[in-house]
């Protein structure tokens, strides 16, 4: 949220620079984000000050130019070259002295510098409006009718004031603060310093009757509405003053009607929305929820169908605006209005918030009415605005305003106790304190005795509903650097922290998979039901459906992240980005149920997707797709850097996810399954080349993770390696050889691996050959042959007996 600093000194007293302001209203709990400094004008008018010309002649070396010698307050005139047919003798003019910055209305930025022109010294500049931004004329030079003194600065002349952008990093529940009046109230709180509203005492209206009936048919919807018909105006530009103010806080100024309900919104927390009197069909205005389906055309020019939840302002026979959030475009001011309809009102927050996350429209207007907005203000809005209207585009308000309030909102009656109080904050605050600074946040005290009190919160208080709640606004105006350290604090106290830093872990794994190509991604933990389907290795229990989805497709959570992943994926691709390695730590979410007891459960996982080729194409070196070779070194390194021994699970990984794969485990737990996607689920994204994922439980990584080292030396022994190839059944895997080989020599083998496959017409069917080398060590002596062959032996009898194997010598 953006405050003007300027705007904000009209209403309440302010001594305090705009930074020693921005630690106030951080102290407050509106903790400033940004300070930003807005010229009225692109630069300022640094540099520029009013001259008088002294002498005019013609230029002696061109007919279109002039020499002059201009006063501006300096020990001696300037010499200034000038082009403009309009300068003379005696003219007051705006002059750009050397060093000066100019921001012309159109155009590049440009510094003025001293120089020769067709060899006559020209010290500076004398301006036509467009070229300092103060308009978009070129006739000439500016003239100006004063009598200010040379020299005197032009920003001063023109009354130009710089303003300051105050940028509040608002926080859900200070819906109270979302305006300019919202920010004086805690600083009235603070200093004690009153504030001055604007005036409404002039508010007049005329003996002609107002035509407009308003009908509210949905009162809990719509607690408050009030209108008011003005008769006569006339749209036009903003004054600068108002532009400015809009300026400051981001704002585009429209026109002098809609940049007033822009004004009292952001002044006082109060959206108002404008009709054009003339559209209204019937003169009738009816706040009630239309049919599902009902069409309207909102301003920016998008036709939206209404949900059948969408509380509308209609006239006698359609809607004009979606209430709280955006007005339509049929109904709304053009440059032809001439009679307007004010309409202000107070919507419940609930039905506001579902409208606009309905129609994804995010406004100013729903930002505050979806927050909760002040049920009291509305009278008053409507009265300032009707007043602002007057001064800026004339016209008449016909009849009384219109107030619609059949239940009014009751204050909060909350009881407090002083002994809660002190305990709460840690220190014991005078009772007189406490009443004060009640007092000075609208709270009003309604009874007391020497244990508590009972209060009274106004309703644009929202979040103020308990004990707690008013002891925090208690604790908020004292300061909390009001509260000192308790002396039983020990000086030497230390933090317990856990021997595993699981942030320093993922760091240390996603600087790794960056280093090799990875690029980490993140996506929504929702999906849609139909493409949920965990992994078998990794399904915990039943999916968690939303209660309230946003929309129909993505209504459950997540039970694992490949279909989320695979939407990224699908993004890139289609923009021709066919070469992806992405990597996520997300959630997986799911449910158990115990008889009448429902457990709901969220695991981390760490997933991989690659597709698309290694590398790029060269002259030199031929592209090559990834396969699931390359996915499987990623995790095997992945589980390594973490210190992990992993062994290849015989069992499949899952076959609805994957047309082929394996899953790798750690002490006999299935940490990471991993395999190609099958096409199926390829098809439902439109992606048409292979995507190997692997999905790693990174909870147990982090649970079965030890930060020790253990550091062996090196063998003095040499070790031995010897090969083997073995003609086995088809369906006989690598992982079954070097189980076998693992347990039937225990001491000296320490690692098994396959170096060469072959399937062809010299085998028989059904069979496959695997070479596989081994190698053995002794930790005490070296190794003999005699040795050597015996465990060898082992091993070859072993693979006969069990596998079937023909070994081939």
């Amino acid at each position: 949220m953006k405050i003007s600093y300027k705007h904000l000194v009209n209403l309440i007293e302010i001594n305090e620079t705009p930074e020693v302001l921005s630690d106030l209203l951080t102290a407050t709990g509106l903790e400033v984000e940004n300070i930003e400094k807005v010229d009225a004008v692109p630069g300022g008018l640094v540099g520029l000050v009013i001259g008088e010309v002294l002498t005019c002649e013609p230029h002696p070396n061109a007919d279109r130019l002039r020499k002059t010698t201009v006063d501006i307050g300096a020990e001696k005139p300037l010499d200034i070259v000038c082009g403009a047919a309009n300068v003379a003798t005696g003219q007051k003019v705006v002059i750009a002295t050397v060093g000066a910055k100019l921001y012309p209305a159109s155009g590049e930025p440009f510094e003025i510098n001293k120089s020769k022109i067709r060899g006559e010294v020209s010290e500076g500049m004398i301006c036509a409006e467009d070229e300092i931004g103060l308009g978009t004329s070129h006739d000439g030079i500016m003239i100006l009718d004063t009598d200010v003194p040379n020299g005197t600065p032009a920003a001063a002349h023109f009354k130009l004031e710089s303003d300051y952008c105050i940028e509040i990093g608002l926080t859900p529940n200070r819906a109270d603060a979302a305006s300019h009046f919202g920010v004086a109230r805690d600083l009235k709180a603070v200093n004690g310093r009153e504030i001055s509203l604007p005036e409404i005492t002039n508010f007049k209206v005329i003996d002609d009757k107002s035509k407009f009936t308003v009908t509210v048919e949905n009162e809990e919807a719509c607690p408050r509405f009030c209108g008011l018909e003005i008769r006569g105006v006339a749209v036009k530009k903003s004054p600068d003053w108002l532009k400015n103010f809009l300026t400051t806080i981001g704002v585009k100024s429209i026109n002098n009607i809609v940049d007033t309900t822009n004004y009292i919104n952001h002044f006082l927390g109060q959206p108002m929305h404008i009709f054009d009197a003339d559209k209204v069909i019937g003169k009738k205005i009816v706040v009630r929820v239309p049919e599902r389906g009902t069409k309207l055309t909102t301003l920016d020019k998008i036709e939206r169908k209404l949900s059948g939840f969408d509380l509308a302002i209609c006239d006698a026979e359609k809607p004009m605006a979606i209430a709280g959030v955006f007005g339509g475009m049929n109904s709304g001011v053009s440059e032809s209005t001439k009679n307007i309809f004010l309409e202000v009102a107070y919507f419940d927050p609930a039905w506001i918030r579902k409208t606009a996350t309905h129609h994804s429209l995010k406004t100013d207007a729903s930002f505050r009415y979806e927050r909760g907005t002040d049920p009291e203000m509305p009278p008053y809005a409507i009265k300032v605005a009707a007043l602002m209207i007057q001064s800026l585009a004339g016209g008449e308000c016909l009849g009384e305003i219109i107030d619609k309030y059949p239940h009014p909102i009751k204050h909060k009656e909350v009881a407090l106790k002083y002994r809660n109080i002190n305990r709460l904050i840690g220190k014991e605050i005078e009772i007189t304190r406490i009443h004060q600074i009640l007092e000075s946040l609208d709270i009003k005290i309604l009874s007391h005795n020497e244990i508590g009190l009972t209060v009274s919160v106004p309703p644009y208080r929202v979040d103020v509903t308990r004990e707690a709640d008013v002891i925090e606004e208690i604790l908020r105006i004292y300061g909390f650097d009001n509260i000192e350290l308790s002396e039983n604090l020990q000086s030497d106290f230390i933090s317990e922290f856990s021997l595993i830093d699981s942030d320093a872990l993922r760091k240390r794994v996603s600087e790794y998979l960056a280093g090799i190509g990875f690029n980490e991604i993140q996506t929504l933990s929702i999906v849609k039901s139909e493409q949920n389907t965990p992994l078998s290795s990794l399904s915990k229990g039943d999916e968690v459906k939303l209660l309230n989805p946003l929309n129909e497709e993505l209504s459950v959570m997540r039970q694992g992240l490949l279909f989320s992943g695979l939407q990224s994926l699908a993004h890139n691709i289609n923009r021709r980005q066919t070469n992806l390695s992405f990597f996520e730590f997300g959630r997986s979410y799911y449910q158990k149920s115990n008889g009448e007891k429902t457990v709901y459960k969220e695991q981390q996982v760490l997933g991989l997707w690659i597709t698309g080729s290694k590398s790029g194409e060269t002259w030199h070196h031929k592209s090559e797709k990834v396969d699931f070779y390359d996915l499987a070194r990623a995790v095997q390194q992945v589980l390594s850097s973490l210190k992990f021994t992993l062994k290849v699970s015989a069992k499949p990984a899952s076959d609805v996810l994957f047309s082929q794969g394996l899953v790798y485990e750690v002490n006999k737990k299935a940490v990471a399954t991993l395999g190609e996607v099958k096409q199926s689920h390829l098809k439902q994204e439109s992606i048409k080349q292979s995507v190997f994922y692997a999905e790693i439980d990174w909870d147990y990584l982090l649970k079965a993770y030890s930060p020790e080292v253990q550091f062996q030396p090196i063998s003095k022994f040499p070790e031995v390696r010897r090969d083997l190839s073995l003609v086995i059944d088809r369906n006989v895997t690598f992982a079954a050889i070097e189980n076998v080989a693992l347990q039937t020599e225990r001491k000296l083998l320490k690692e098994v691996n396959v170096f060469d496959t072959y399937e062809g017409e010299n085998l028989d069917k059904g069979k496959k050959s695997y070479s596989v080398s081994f190698k053995l060590l002794d930790e005490n002596q070296t190794l003999t042959d005699k040795v050597i062959d015996k465990a060898m032996n082992r091993m070859m009898q072993a693979f006969e007996k069990e596998l079937g194997a023909l070994i081939r010598r």
